[in-house]
């Protein structure tokens, strides 16, 4: 039995790792930022915290509620999307919101559960998206998404070094139906997480810092 933290499991792909590893009967906390997420998490029998990795504050209340924890996996899952291209800047709201939920919650957050992970031998995976392979996009749609993501890689990437004795790697999920890749696509949150699980479980010392494809493949050009 694994202890398994999600943070950002309101509802999509986060609620849908509570369900399977709840299933395969592993003991997860997980972090919703308003009450009916931590609800839906709680009916899958996990343990539900408040967390709101927008808000500097929030982020700052974490240990308290983490404390004696030790996680052998912990995902970060919160992240938000934007569609404006590059033909102009991006608004500054939609640029501070997306920057900090997708690339400065998780910098806030690591120095908090990255010394958790470490204590326990075990693995930190942040969901990024196939949009931060850099070189690998054909176009400017949603450019504030792609650079915080892209951002959120070159994060994982460093703060690997600062904790040697976690696996630390950034996951792409792949295109699935979710608030942001929208009901066209062709994956859903129980595919995505049902091919990301065996590819986390397959990790070795040769993937830390890595970002990886959701089934276990290495984008090399990255």
């Amino acid at each position: 039995m694994k202890n398994v933290l999600v943070i950002g499991a309101s509802r999509g792909i986060g609620l849908e790792f509570v369900r399977q590893y709840r299933e395969l009967g592993d003991r997860v906390t997980a972090t919703a930022r308003d009450e009916a997420g931590r609800l839906r998490i709680q009916a899958l029998g996990a343990q539900a915290l408040r967390l709101d990795v927008a808000d500097p504050d929030s982020v700052e209340a974490l240990p308290a509620q983490l404390e004696g924890a030790r996680f052998d996996l912990a995902l970060y899952v919160a992240g938000v999307s934007s569609t404006a291209g590059a033909t102009q800047p991006p608004p500054r709201d939609e640029f501070d919101h997306v920057m900090r939920t997708n690339v400065l919650g998780a910098m806030q957050v690591i120095p908090h559960v990255a010394p958790l992970v470490e204590a326990a031998g075990g693995k930190f995976a942040f969901l990024s998206s196939q949009m931060g392979y850099i070189g690998g996009t054909d176009s400017s749609f949603g450019w504030t998404y792609k650079a915080s993501k892209a951002a959120l890689n070159m994060v994982v990437k460093a703060a690997q070094q600062d904790y040697p004795r976690a696996m630390m790697v950034a996951i792409s999920p792949g295109w699935v139906q979710t608030d942001m890749g929208g009901a066209g696509a062709p994956m859903t949150p129980e595919q995505s997480v049902t091919w990301m699980r065996p590819s986390l479980d397959g990790l070795t010392a040769r993937h830390k810092g890595a970002f990886l494809n959701y089934d276990g493949r290495r984008f090399k050009g990255w």
